[in-house]
């Protein structure tokens, strides 16, 4: 199989691509290398993956209709995974356009594309941003999610309704993720794991929103991969029992589906603290605050859909999970 997977130099990306590699698939990884985080970080990701034979790189802009359409053309994919987005809920409070470029523009350049080239099955990424107001936890595919709080969020529920456009319009079979927490190896340098760690490291105090009473379902990157792989080889089908008389969001009449993929364990922040400083051997200095605009109070996955259908749950517990990442961390810091 061939796969075009965006977001290539990215942490989910980067994961993804090497898992397809590893198992014989070719992988062509887009990527635009923008600098909203290490540039340095995303080459070095690459490297993991540049000296396979079965992966070449593509260094691209999402924006870039054009370009796109070239590729399409000459490489013929059977299976795109949409992993190229610009991150962060609170980057979008002050940086809203490159939400727009990337997250509403570039994602229809991809969809369009995918359309005029009979791309098998588009696989994107959503988020857990999505159920936004939401309260009744655990959060299921199954509710709707019309309540945004940061503009994040609201590209990705506008993505999930562009998929289903194009699955309805065109027959394009979509599948989008929505991802709950990614923490790991090669993480991203904005998330709290990696901001924690370098302060503590370096004796600064660390800055703990909602007095640390906050609670995530944190997930392993390799649970999501692991999902991620396994809905991209199961193509979204029409739901034969969808009605809209009783429309369920996560299903349709057309070749459209939405999965959930997290560890079904939130863990309060304080908890993620007191494991980093046990596998740090020390100990952090707190800075509490309140809650900042665009967060909510608590994430927990309801994945019984994902294990349903791709017979796979996330497991990895956050003991594990932050152990390797430390592990990590300080060989490629040298720390």
């Amino acid at each position: 199989m061939k796969y075009l997977v965006t977001g290539a130099a990215g942490f989910i990306g980067m994961h993804t691509c090497r898992s397809l590699l590893e198992r014989g698939d070719t992988v062509i990884g887009l990527d635009n290398l923008n600098s909203y985080y290490s540039v340095q970080l995303k080459q070095d990701r690459l490297a993991q993956l540049t000296g396979h034979p079965g992966f070449r790189f593509a260094h691209l802009d999402l924006t870039d209709a054009d370009g796109l359409t070239g590729l399409f053309a000459s490489e013929r994919f059977d299976v795109v995974i949409h992993l190229a987005a610009q991150a962060g809920v609170r980057y979008s409070l002050t940086h809203p356009q490159a939400y727009i470029d990337s997250n509403l523009v570039g994602f229809a350049n991809v969809l369009e594309a995918c359309r005029r080239h009979e791309v098998g099955h588009f696989v994107y990424a959503s988020s857990s941003s999505v159920y936004g107001a939401n309260t009744q936890m655990p959060f299921s595919v199954h509710q709707n999610v019309d309540h945004p709080v940061s503009l994040y969020a609201a590209t990705k529920k506008a993505n999930e309704l562009m998929a289903h456009s194009y699955s309805h319009l065109y027959r394009l079979p979509t599948t989008g993720l929505r991802f709950f927490t990614v923490y790991g190896p090669w993480g991203r340098p904005d998330m709290a794991l990696w901001l924690f760690t370098e302060a503590i490291l370096a004796g600064r105090p660390i800055d703990v929103f909602n007095e640390g009473r906050m609670q995530r379902d944190f997930t392993y990157i390799d649970d999501i991969v692991e999902g991620v792989v396994r809905t991209a080889d199961r193509i979204a089908a029409p739901d034969p029992n969808w009605s809209g008389d009783r429309p369920d969001p996560a299903a349709s009449f057309a070749p459209y589906r939405v999965y959930n993929i997290g560890n079904n364990q939130p863990v309060e922040l304080m908890r993620l603290i007191e494991t980093l400083e046990h596998s740090l051997g020390e100990k952090a200095v707190k800075n509490l605050l309140p809650m900042q605009p665009g967060d909510v109070p608590a994430t927990y996955a309801d994945v019984e859909d994902l294990t349903r259908d791709v017979g796979f749950k996330p497991s990895t517990p956050i003991e594990a999970g932050v152990e390797q990442f430390v592990k990590w961390y300080r060989g490629y810091h040298g720390v």
